[in-house]
């Protein structure tokens, strides 16, 4: 594979990743930010006007460099998100008419956020400015 065909395939891959990151925002079941950090390495492989981009981006930049740095989320990052996943995946299990969806849902719920809260956390001891 030539070079420019690679980096077109991790452009264009780095995009989906992108849109379902987006999507992720309002789907229970679509994660947003494992979808933001593959689209990270590949804009990183494919385009570093995309890659900066999305680190500079202000809402998704800080948490996907903080990633990057540390291996880790802020609390209120997790605070958020967890309570995103509880409303989205209650939301749902409140939609859904049949038992077996309703203890499935819960059974990935519970899953999910027994996952991402084992998550290590970072806290900046610092003034932003400072930890850099």
């Amino acid at each position: 594979m030539t070079d420019s065909i690679k980096r077109l395939f991790f452009v264009v891959i780095g995009w989906i990743f992108v849109c379902l990151g987006f999507l992720g925002i309002f789907l229970p079941l679509l994660p947003t930010t494992p979808f933001l950090l593959l689209a990270s390495a590949c804009f990183m492989r494919g385009s570093p006007r995309f890659h900066a981009w999305l680190l500079q981006h202000k809402t998704f930049g800080p948490i996907i460099i903080q990633w990057n740095e540390n291996g880790a989320v802020s609390p209120v990052i997790k605070r958020r998100a967890s309570l995103l996943m509880v409303m989205s995946f209650s939301l749902s299990i409140w939609l859904i008419p049949t038992l077996w969806q309703k203890i499935m849902l819960v059974v990935m719920g519970v899953s999910l956020l027994w996952w991402f809260n084992r998550l290590p956390e970072y806290e900046p001891v610092a003034e932003e400015s400072e930890n850099n």
